[in-house]
């Protein structure tokens, strides 16, 4: 049998994209502009605090990766739309940027609210508009916005964070069938429960540190680090034929109910 030129291999291969990931400058963001570069991309890292954006750049840099940091703001029209004319031609945008209130719905004021819903949603809305739009005249680009297994199933004090993570999804598909003609893929990633600062406080209470990895049929939370490999393949061509996806990376959680193991 002939050898095949090429490897297939090379088809996660990241090397020469241009990537954007927003949110980069902790937590999640900051993992996934790390792993994207050890696969080849060349990497800018975004997010509000500018600061934090350049320690991870420059963590990424010193780890023998290529990058640059940039402050952006998703809830600001001017600035996305600023950010997508500078950046110009993008193989891959990674949005991970989000925030959550847990509150009950009858404590949850309506400034809370709209607070929650103009970075989670909107911003989504926002980074996909104007960044998909330079990658549809260029016909090609993948576009990966962070959900969350809360846009399927909820739990008290997660409303309107699961509301705006819902409405994720459905913006990704919509964009999906929008920009498909155009070679442009757009996907959503949802996470399960993962070791992050953010999920801190969480941790700290064993009761519930211990229902949450339970819940998960692997028995435990997500490492960060385990997103990387979701990411990269929807960032590369092994992923060619996938949009419109809800790829989760939850260790099970959605797949089985949990709660209780009948003695069989």
């Amino acid at each position: 049998m002939a050898k095949q030129e090429h490897s297939m291999r090379s088809i996660f291969d990241l090397e020469g994209r241009r990537t954007l990931v927003i949110g980069a400058g902790g937590g999640i963001g900051a993992v996934l502009a790390q792993g994207l570069s050890d696969f080849g991309a060349y990497v800018y890292c975004a997010d509000v605090d500018g600061s934090a954006a350049t320690v991870t750049a420059e963590s990424v840099t010193r780890a023998g990766g290529a990058s640059e940091a940039m402050r952006l703001d998703v809830t600001d029209p001017d600035d996305v739309g600023a950010a997508a004319n500078a950046l110009g031609d993008l193989d891959v945008v990674v949005l991970t940027a989000a925030m959550n209130i847990r509150k009950r719905l009858a404590d949850l004021t309506l400034d809370e609210f709209r607070r929650v819903q103009r970075l989670n949603l909107e911003g989504s809305f926002l980074v996909i508009r104007e960044f998909g739009a330079r990658m549809a005249e260029r016909r090609a680009g993948s576009i990966i916005v962070y959900s969350s297994i809360r846009a399927q199933v909820v739990e008290p004090g997660q409303g309107v964070y699961a509301a705006t993570k819902a409405g994720v999804l459905q913006l990704v598909r919509t964009a999906a069938a929008e920009l498909g003609p155009f070679g442009v893929r757009v996907n959503t990633i949802a996470p399960g429960v993962v070791d992050t600062p953010l999920t801190a406080s969480i941790k700290a209470d064993a009761e519930w540190y211990a229902a949450y990895a339970n819940k998960s049929v692997l028995g435990r939370w997500a490492r960060p680090e385990e997103l990387v490999g979701a990411t990269v393949f929807l960032a590369s061509d092994a992923s060619s034929y996938v949009t419109g996806a809800y790829l989760t990376v939850d260790g099970g959680w959605l797949a089985a109910d949990g709660r209780y193991a009948p003695r069989l």
